[in-house]
């Protein structure tokens, strides 16, 4: 499952630049790790990680959930580099 919503992730980036790294961490489903650009569903440290559901994931890239409601109601878990997290919302907002 965690594959599927990586290529979308990989094919939504496509002709957008992201610097850093960055991993969804979903917990027993696995990770999606974006790091300068690429996208993979393999662990390895990042700058930030994101800890949510992968209903909550993909709701936040449907646009469906925002991310900083989402924080605030403890639906994701943010740790490490914060300013990586802000390029994910100009990313995908």
């Amino acid at each position: 499952m965690l594959e599927d919503i990586a290529t979308g992730i990989r094919d939504g980036l496509n002709g957008k630049t992201f610097e850093g790294s960055m991993t969804f961490d979903c917990g027993p489903d696995g990770v999606i790790v974006l790091d300068n650009g690429t996208v993979s569903t393999v662990a390895q440290p990042t700058d930030c990680t994101l800890r949510l559901s992968t209903k909550n994931l993909k709701k936040l890239l449907r646009g469906q959930l925002n991310p900083m409601t989402a924080v605030m109601m403890g639906k994701i878990k943010i740790s490490g580099d914060m300013g990586v997290a802000m390029k994910l919302g100009k990313l995908i907002g």
